[in-house]
């Protein structure tokens, strides 16, 4: 299990410690420091069956300043996503080729 983490984020703690009392150790992806790249984005879009704009975080001030009520193609938003990682919505948690935005924390029930 990989968990796409933010570590001040309290909705992304509460996930982390949902995984560790079902006796999993996941392997944990700070992805403000360690954006994924874009073909892993691609990848953890295509297993959560949404676009770019679907995980975009639109109460943001980057967004809010920046890209509110402006319209681009998915590729546009994945670049972006990848130039403002704090975008992401979190926390993303992939297990065996499933993906779910753990939000709420028991979203993440449906891979355990």
């Amino acid at each position: 299990m990989k968990i796409y983490h933010n570590f001040q984020c309290s909705k992304s703690n509460c996930a982390l410690e949902l995984i560790k009392e079902n006796g999993i150790t996941p392997q944990i992806v700070d992805y403000l420091k360690n954006t994924p790249s874009k073909e892993e984005l691609i990848m953890l879009l295509s297993m959560l069956n949404m676009k770019p704009f679907d995980i975009i975080r639109k109460n943001e001030v980057i967004f809010q300043k920046n890209y509110f009520g402006k319209i681009f193609t998915d590729e546009q938003w994945l670049d972006i996503l990848l130039l403002h990682p704090e975008l992401i919505e979190r926390p993303i948690v992939v297990k065996n080729g499933k993906a779910v935005i753990a939000r709420p924390a028991e979203r993440l029930l449906e891979l355990l």
